[in-house]
């Protein structure tokens, strides 16, 4: 992987950045729900492994027709549970099915270490504009509850993160390409899409991003850079 020399660099960047997964936690409380819905289905035929996969194709289709958000969760978990049994939900499971759902919103949002004194320092050099994407009421209530909004001089929460997207967003707050990162544990949504519009990112890795997250790092563009930092408080050594 190819990355920026380990300097400091001079105030007045703009940081871009994400939410989930990379300010606090978020699919640790998905992939719970998920592990809760497989062996509520208990399925005979197909292992755990296999119920997983076809939730994930599941998924797929909901974001496709739907977004991201929990009512997309909700729906591609019926809709798993009804192709693999080959029956509609009744309406006991059905209950059962939209609690694990429920589950993730009712979890107080846990900020991942250090993220709160490391943005009130990065905020006094730098401006900072949190960038997500899913369903904008549950977006907006996170950052409400997180206790961080004080800190971003805008929000902006995205249907989809491509690079037609950061485009947009990169005109609409005048960002300049040479001095604008886009920060976050996603190399799908974060990292390749910046790149592909022209800007330079931040890969702070996560142990649990989501599936539909994953892919391989693009090398960055000729005059971008790319920094690789273990944990978001490394932040203030570069910025």
């Amino acid at each position: 992987m190819t990355t920026a020399r380990h300097s400091r660099y001079p105030a007045g960047q703009t940081l871009l950045i994400d939410a989930d997964d990379t300010l606090w936690e978020n699919n640790i409380y998905f992939e719970r729900a998920i592990s809760s819905f497989i062996s509520y289905l208990n399925h005979r035929v197909f292992t755990a492994e296999q119920v997983r996969e076809h939730l994930n194709r599941c998924e797929h289709t909901t974001i496709a027709k739907r977004g991201y958000g929990l009512t997309s969760f909700r729906q591609s978990l019926i809709d798993c549970f009804e192709q693999l049994t080959g029956q509609p939900v009744p309406s006991d499971k059905h209950k059962r099915i939209v609690s694990f759902a429920q589950s993730i919103a009712d979890q107080q949002i846990e900020l991942m270490p250090n993220v709160e004194p490391t943005l009130t320092e990065l905020a006094t050099r730098h401006r900072l504009i949190l960038v997500t994407k899913g369903d904008h009421d549950e977006q907006t209530d996170k950052l409400r509850r997180s206790g961080l909004s004080a800190h971003f001089s805008a929000v902006e929460v995205l249907p989809e993160k491509h690079h037609a997207a950061y485009r947009s967003l990169a005109r609409h707050h005048a960002c300049e390409a040479d001095t604008t990162w886009m920060i976050g544990n996603s190399p799908k949504s974060d990292i390749n899409p910046a790149f592909a519009a022209g800007l330079n990112a931040i890969f702070i890795p996560h142990d649990f991003t989501w599936a539909l997250e994953r892919e391989n790092i693009n090398h960055p563009p000729a005059s971008r850079k790319l920094l690789e930092l273990a944990a978001f408080a490394e932040l203030t050594r570069h910025f």
